[in-house]
């Protein structure tokens, strides 16, 4: 369905098939895009998915409104959804409606590869000014009200 899953595939079965790797096929961080005005991206699972996998999930929806690079674009259709573990408070899926959502699924792909939880996503830099900024405000959403803070606020 995806070119990349295509060549990851093709790629791991020759490695496995070459070697004694025995690499596994995993699509569990496997981002989506949908190139619309605005684009669609998701990775990994949503609210429901989590509930039937047994997990409890936490979600934090951001408006682009609270995204300054949004306003300075003047473009603020869409949002940023996260969705993390409640025990774990690790990330388990992202959902961006975004004139560039395509350009900022790849953050959240690999917080949800890596196991980084809400806390790691707000204490890393995110640049100002960049729709990327939007992912750190929506892991600050799940404990603030991101709309009352000031610029850069930790």
């Amino acid at each position: 369905m995806f070119v990349y899953v295509a060549a990851y595939g093709g790629a791991l079965a020759a490695e496995n098939a070459l070697t004694e790797n025995g690499r596994r096929y995993d699509l569990s961080a496997l981002p989506k895009v949908t190139f619309t005005d605005p684009a669609v991206a998701s990775v990994g699972l949503t609210e429901g998915q989590a509930r039937a996998q047994a997990i409890e999930p936490l979600a934090s929806k951001l408006p682009l409104q609270h995204v300054p690079r949004a306003l300075a674009a003047r473009d603020t259709r869409g949002f940023v959804k996260l969705v993390a573990d409640a025990r774990t408070k690790k990330l388990i899926g992202a959902h961006i409606l975004a004139a560039e959502a395509g350009e900022m699924i790849t953050g959240p792909t690999l917080a949800i590869k890596f196991g980084l939880t809400i806390e790691d996503l707000t204490s890393t830099f995110h640049p100002y000014l960049t729709l990327s900024e939007g992912i750190k405000l929506a892991a600050q959403a799940f404990t603030k009200e991101v709309e009352k803070l000031s610029c850069c606020a930790a």
